[in-house]
């Protein structure tokens, strides 16, 4: 019961945060003395000793109310103080809001609701003895129901929503070591298939050049010339392929956008097929993918945002639209770099952005016969 008590974080009671901001809130204490023409000393003096053994229950609470027994310890004393002063002051059903939030801040739903309705009921009994009539005492019990029941609600929603925000910040966590680990994979068998062949050439040939170097040094001298080739041939594969290491695959690029969608309370729905896509277009359309949701999180205020990649006989089409605000300019938004990506894989970019309707990016690139990207 405690393990699982724990696993709910402090809640919408906000005393963590802001406990002089709760205190005010003992105003509701006095207000029946206000309003009591003839109010004697006696009830006036037991409210000021109820807040004065209330304040030091109340802040140790706010130290430490994540231990559910310490939680119930203090709930139950601010409730005797309630109890104790109702019969000088009914504002001292103030203090049973109270032990109902701590209850609700510190406790599990189902057992901050029992316990809550419990001390109601007990309070329900001693308002029915000591108010002068039975409508009064009705309608008191009614009033701290109402307020009571509220602010239980909304502190265990409260409690509900961080927990579920804490979830879901450990999965956006896991996609991102997810996304980081299969990025070191793929340099990792990225630089073995381009280092491995080309250093087992160069070992080679320089064993074979040192072997000619005193029978043939006109051989040597070439075998060592085709080192030096070999060589820089693999000092471009890596420039190249560092080049292709920095940019982004589309898969871990939608991974990163749907994260910031979700922060930004943004729905992604994408349908992508399983492609083998070459590596040049990849990073183009991985590079769109991250432009166009920034504009989207940034300007559009869109709710949610579709992503589709289709094959057919013209080649690929991205389509990446949303609901937002739309009427964005066509050169502007940091479109004129997407174009220019574009061209360099002989790909088109359409826009249909009225205002109001959302925005439409519809990438298009076209079957290149093999070879071109080399």
């Amino acid at each position: 019961m405690n393990t699982t008590q724990r696993q709910w974080p402090s809640g919408g009671f906000e005393i963590h945060e802001r406990p002089w901001f709760d205190l005010a809130y003992l105003f509701f204490v006095f207000l029946p003395l206000s309003l009591w023409p003839d109010r004697p000393l006696s009830s006036v003096l037991a409210s000021v000793l109820a807040i004065a053994l209330f304040l030091p229950l109340f802040y140790s609470f706010y130290r430490g109310s994540t231990r559910p027994r310490s939680a119930v310890a203090h709930m139950l004393a601010v409730a005797l103080i309630g109890y104790a002063l109702i019969p000088f002051n009914p504002g001292g059903n103030t203090f049973l809001i109270y032990a109902g939030a701590m209850a609700a801040s510190a406790l599990s739903p189902r057992r901050a609701v029992q316990l809550s309705v419990v001390l109601l009921l007990v309070m329900a009994l001693e308002f029915w003895w000591v108010m002068p009539t039975r409508a009064i005492a009705l309608v008191s019990v009614a009033v701290v129901a109402l307020i009571g029941g509220m602010v239980v609600a909304g502190i265990i929603f409260s409690r509900s929503r961080a927990r579920a925000n804490a979830e879901l910040k450990l999965t956006q966590d896991e996609v991102r070591r997810l996304a980081g680990m299969a990025e070191r994979e793929r340099i990792g068998r990225d630089l073995h298939d381009l280092l491995g062949h080309t250093l087992s050439v160069v070992v080679l040939k320089s064993e074979l050049a040192g072997k000619l170097l005193d029978r043939d040094p006109v051989a040597a001298r070439e075998q060592i010339r085709e080192v030096e080739n070999v060589a820089r041939k693999a000092l471009a594969e890596v420039r190249e392929a560092v080049a292709g290491i920095r940019a982004t695959g589309l898969l871990a690029e939608l991974a990163s956008a749907r994260l910031a969608l979700l922060s930004a309370d943004v729905r992604l729905d994408q349908r992508l097929p399983p492609l083998a896509l070459d590596e040049k277009i990849e990073a183009v359309l991985a590079m769109a993918v991250r432009e166009a949701v920034t504009n989207i999180i940034r300007h559009a205020g869109a709710q949610r945002v579709e992503i589709e990649l289709i094959e057919d006989d013209s080649g690929l089409k991205l389509s990446i639209a949303d609901d937002g605000s739309g009427g964005i300019v066509r050169h502007g938004n940091g479109l004129a770099g997407m174009k220019e990506r574009l061209d360099s894989i002989r790909g088109t970019l359409e826009i249909e952005s009225q205002t109001g309707a959302g925005t439409r990016l519809l990438l298009r690139v076209p079957n290149v016969p093999e070879g071109v990207w080399a």
